[in-house]
């Protein structure tokens, strides 16, 4: 990604938090990036691209973070153990992108749809990992889809307390908490 769309990347994602998707304009946009609107169409086709550009973007990042970090580990609580610390490390410095995210997820518009897929479609990851601890019998016996969405429901409702009382996220004592979660599972 260059220089100015990585701009208005940064830009759009800040202001779709703070004001929402719909308060928020294209001319917000490029007066904040400082650029012209003809530059943030070259890079942009209209706003609602640039909303499916942050989704896409902010997924593809924790899921490839995640498939590096996981693909080095045998262990299935390992895998979650990493995927847990990703999400805390992924809410704390993107934190703009989930609160998009879960501002979005209500309703049936196009971009709702899109973000309950994409977080279906992430939960679904996690759940393959669950699938495998299972079948290794690393991790007790359980409904696969119900376990993951926890995993993503519960770094997530974390976030969102300490966000509200404006608390600080602390990657390692956050993890440590989710020890007893991932103890619960094992096999």
């Amino acid at each position: 990604m260059n220089k100015t769309k990585r701009k208005i990347f940064e830009a759009s994602m800040k202001l779709f938090a703070e004001k929402g998707y719909d308060a928020t304009s294209v001319e917000e946009i490029t007066a904040t990036v400082g650029v012209a609107k003809g530059t943030l169409y070259y890079h942009f086709s209209s706003k609602e691209e640039i909303f499916n550009f942050l989704i896409d973007e902010g997924v593809k990042l924790l899921l490839n973070n995640i498939e590096i970090k996981t693909k080095k580990l045998d262990n299935s609580i390992d895998k979650l153990r990493a995927v847990i610390i990703l999400q805390i490390r992924v809410l704390k410095k993107y934190e703009s992108l989930i609160k998009i995210f879960l501002s979005q997820i209500w309703g049936d518009d196009p971009r709702s749809i899109r973000c309950k897929e994409t977080v279906l479609n992430y939960i679904g990851e996690i759940e393959k990992i669950v699938k495998e601890g299972i079948e290794k019998k690393e991790i007790k016996d359980g409904d696969t889809n119900a376990i993951a969405a926890e995993i993503f429901a519960l770094t997530c409702a974390t976030m969102i307390v300490k966000l509200t009382r404006k608390e600080e996220l602390d990657v390692k004592n956050l993890s440590k908490e989710f020890e007893n979660i991932l103890e619960g599972l094992k096999y």
